[in-house]
């Protein structure tokens, strides 16, 4: 049986620090559900609490009660080597293929492949990890009719997550075979671009607040989009997940 470990910041849950002190995690959209959803599945903690394990501890089994329930499967440690994988791995029982480490940090979870195991970048893909069903990069395109409120539900029905939102007619996503069957037939166009993982890298914060500044204002489209007369810079994303800029020779 899989074993489904989940790191906590910005992947459960988002940490508040009370005025009196206490620290409270407050579960990220979709989680609980997700959690619940998963049943019996053995489900542990690979996550870094940093100088306030016991709080974080606290906090976690207030936020999830229930949830997180073997001691066994709860690894608190930084996450900067496979070597904290390989202890969570050697506390199953199981072999390293039949676990998973769900984490929205993409060098967390090359470590966690070296150590053998599956990997999602997102609680929404835990069970696709387990049964061995790729994420993929994909487009997804709104007409005229549709929103981006009617994305978000139609997202949150199915296994699609979304990464960026481009535009009102525009939004990145990660999905699944069954996500992408769920989008079409909920109206979108989807257009798959491939794998999710080992991907995905972490964005440079200076590229993308010139970019969003650049689609702000019109003057950028994705590489393979039609240039507009305001067009004077072309976006593309690479294999890694990192943003580049190339300015257009001539202004349309």
């Amino acid at each position: 049986m899989s074993v489904i470990f989940f790191d906590i910041g910005d992947t459960l849950a988002t940490p508040r620090q009370e005025p009196e002190g206490s620290l409270t995690l407050l579960p990220l959209p979709r989680v609980l559900a997700v959690l619940d959803a998963l049943g019996g599945t053995r489900k542990g903690i690979i996550s870094n609490p940093g100088s306030q394990q016991a709080a974080v501890a606290r906090a976690l089994a207030d936020a999830f009660p229930g949830r997180f329930t073997d001691p066994a499967l709860v690894h608190w440690g930084v996450k900067d080597s496979r070597q904290i994988f390989d202890r969570a791995v050697a506390g199953t029982g199981a072999v390293a293929d039949d676990c998973v480490f769900v984490g929205e940090n993409a060098a967390e979870r090359g470590f966690a492949r070296e150590a053998g195991m599956r990997t999602a970048a997102h609680p929404v893909f835990a069970l696709a990890a387990t049964e061995n069903r790729p994420v993929l990069r994909a487009r997804v395109e709104l007409r005229d009719a549709q929103d981006l409120s009617s994305l978000t539900a139609a997202m949150d029905g199915t296994e699609a997550v979304p990464a960026e939102v481009v535009s009102e007619r525009l939004v990145l996503a990660m999905v699944t075979a069954r996500g992408v069957e769920a989008l079409e037939g909920a109206g979108f166009t989807v257009d798959v671009r491939g794998p999710v993982e080992g991907l995905v890298a972490s964005p440079d914060p200076a590229t993308e607040k010139f970019v969003s500044d650049l689609l702000a204002r019109g003057e950028a489209v994705f590489e393979g989009e039609e240039p507009t007369p305001r067009t004077t810079h072309v976006i593309e994303r690479a294999d890694d997940g990192r943003l580049t800029v190339r300015r257009l020779r001539f202004y349309h």
